[in-house]
């Protein structure tokens, strides 16, 4: 996930760059990739897990880069960013109103103890950020719809206040496993809450390499990366173990790598054992939290966790 949040405002290149023109035919491939991603095809998501076993659960969920669910206007503003287009369009505000997520259980969605692991899912994410959560209350309008779906995880990407029902899902299976490991339900919230991948950050060719020869034929836009008027690294390092990293078979065709980090690090790239320190930190930033822009990490536990570059520390990304 990017370390981005979603920003403000969106695309065109920025200004400190000479614009990319792509052809009428790629700008079209890469619209239609974008909607075929909002349709519905049936395929399970124990299908695709055959297919690809090595991607984790949301990796394998069939939607924009795996598991994102995207609106009309995202659409449009991704296809602008991507042909080069210098004219603004505006990305608008995408962060939950008085820093708090409204949602919904799906009415025979989830057993108890499917229901109990998204509320831990949710303490824990009230406990590390300014973030509140709260049922929807009767007539609310905007609102976070948890169903349980068989065919993946995914969620849209931050509020947005014409837009209403917001998805997230998770198939259902045993708390602790597929879309109901605690890092992958906070994956999704993540999303909810405003962020992309981190590998689709501005600066992800500095840190990453994908390798084109082994990803799926018609995938090669879930790897595309974005200016910093969609995505926002909250002054903080790329960071290979965020929960919201690629891990390095997403999309592969032959079980082979398809993204392959260039600099040495600790610990495993898009690992979803844990939500890091930096993960949470993002979260705080894009909300303002109390704290958020200190550049000090909160948890001693989670300092051998963050991301290394050849031994040392990522400097913070002014």
């Amino acid at each position: 996930m990017l370390k981005l949040s979603i920003v403000l405002f969106l695309v065109g290149l920025a200004a400190c760059s000479p614009p990319v023109t792509k052809t009428r035919e790629q700008i079209e491939s890469f619209r239609n990739f974008l909607e075929k991603s909002r349709t519905e095809h049936g395929v399970r998501l124990s299908e695709r897990m055959l297919a690809n076993p090595k991607a984790s659960a949301w990796e394998n969920s069939g939607k924009f880069e795996g598991d994102i669910i995207l609106d009309d206007w995202q659409v449009e503003a991704l296809v602008q960013q991507y042909s080069g287009a210098r004219n603004a369009y505006i990305w608008p505000g995408t962060k939950w109103p008085e820093n708090t997520i409204v949602y919904e259980f799906g009415e025979g969605e989830f057993d108890d103890e499917q229901k109990e692991a998204i509320m831990v899912s949710i303490r824990d994410i009230e406990q590390n950020t300014c973030l509140k959560f709260r049922e929807r209350r009767r007539g609310e309008f905007n609102y976070v719809k948890l169903t349980g779906r068989p065919d993946g995880c995914y969620a849209n990407v931050g509020y947005w206040y014409d837009r209403g029902l917001h998805i997230m899902n998770l198939a259902r299976s045993r708390p602790g496993q597929g879309c109901l490991t605690h890092t992958t339900i906070v994956h999704e919230w993540l999303h909810i809450i405003g962020f992309f991948h981190m590998q689709s950050t501005y600066n992800r060719d500095d840190y990453v390499r994908i390798m084109w020869d082994n990803v799926w034929p018609g995938m090669e836009h879930n790897f595309e990366h974005y200016d910093t008027n969609i995505v926002n690294n909250m002054a903080l390092p790329y960071e290979y173990t965020s929960c919201m990293h690629y891990g390095p078979y997403g999309f592969s065709t032959n079980g082979e790598p398809t993204i392959v980090p260039i600099r040495s690090f600790e610990g495993v790239m898009g690992q979803q054992e844990y939500i890091t320190e930096y993960d949470w930190h993002r979260t705080r930033r894009h909300y303002n939290c109390p704290g958020g822009w200190s550049k000090e990490i909160n948890s001693d536990a989670d300092e051998q966790k963050v991301n290394f570059v050849e031994g040392q520390e990522v400097p913070y990304d002014e």
